[in-house]
């Protein structure tokens, strides 16, 4: 069955496209079938994969504004016979005013994704650093949210909106969304600050905070300005481990049956009186380098 999951943060800067695009090409690698959708205007996952933006006919803001079936625009086996693409395009920063008057405006990339999702085993889709109507578009087609929080300062201020626009998504829109997990980036297992935020999320979020951590590595930054996954960049690198591990921690979640011990939607945090005990405090799993 297939499972579309929203990479959000209305923070820019936490990791949402670097994931997006690594975690895609890692699924794929493991030769699960992948689509990766950038809905993001500013189109970094479009470029970051390898796709000249210059060279896109169709991208979501024809999906979105034009209605145009999502198979026109998904770019197909880019690097890997599994990983799709649905590339953005700078028109898309105007489609949150053309939907504005539309009616169900908030269900335009649901229903654009019903005829395409079977094909997939998972579907990512990176969000804009916002909480517009893009991301409610997708908040209200995923099955469940991924959220990168970076391991600096204030890392966890500003959650509490993006936790209750789910909220409202969850109660009006979407009952089946859930929080899939909380992804700390940008780790740094020799500083306090980094383990003083991982600490905090794990109060807050219980076992949905992954094991695995994105460490800060000079390889997964290099490789977007090539076009290319980190696993095609520098599989050796300990970002690329990272990620390579992720996606064997979100396959092994996804198996899992629901209702699962550890699968409820929230940590502790996340509604009064409500969610699991959080998880003992201990390192989050870094790749060796």
């Amino acid at each position: 069955m297939s499972r579309i999951i929203a990479i959000a943060n209305q923070k820019g800067g936490v990791g949402k496209t670097t994931t997006a695009i690594n975690l895609g090409a890692c699924l794929a690698v493991a030769e699960r079938r992948t689509l990766v959708i950038d809905m993001d205007p500013q189109g970094n996952a479009t470029s970051g994969i390898g796709i000249e933006r210059a060279n896109v006919d169709a991208s979501m803001y024809d999906v979105m504004v034009e209605g145009t079936p999502l198979d026109d625009v998904i770019i197909r086996g880019l690097h890997f016979p599994f990983l799709d693409v649905a590339p953005s395009s700078r028109d898309l920063v105007g489609a949150e005013v053309e939907l504005v008057n539309r009616p169900e405006r908030e269900l335009v990339l649901r229903r654009a994704l019903e005829p395409t999702r079977g094909r997939y085993d998972f579907v990512l889709v990176d969000c804009p650093p916002s909480l517009g109507l893009l991301t409610l578009n997708t908040l209200a087609a995923a099955d469940a949210v991924l959220i990168p929080i970076q391991c600096e300062f204030y890392a966890l201020e500003g959650l509490s909106q993006l936790l209750n626009t789910v909220r409202l998504v969850q109660r009006n829109i979407n009952p089946r969304l859930q929080i899939d997990g909380v992804l700390l980036t940008m780790f740094d297992q020799r500083l306090n600050l980094s383990r003083q935020v991982a600490d905090e999320a794990k109060e807050y979020f219980g076992n949905r905070v992954y094991r695995t951590a994105i460490p800060r590595n000079v390889r997964l930054a290099e490789a977007p300005s090539f076009g290319k996954p980190i696993v095609l960049y520098d599989i050796q690198s300990v970002g690329a481990q990272s990620y390579l591990a992720l996606a064997r921690e979100l396959m092994a979640r996804a198996a899992r049956p629901s209702g699962a011990a550890g699968d409820s939607d929230t940590g502790q945090g996340w509604e009064q009186g409500e969610g699991e005990e959080p998880a003992p405090s201990s390192e989050p799993a870094v790749a060796e380098s």
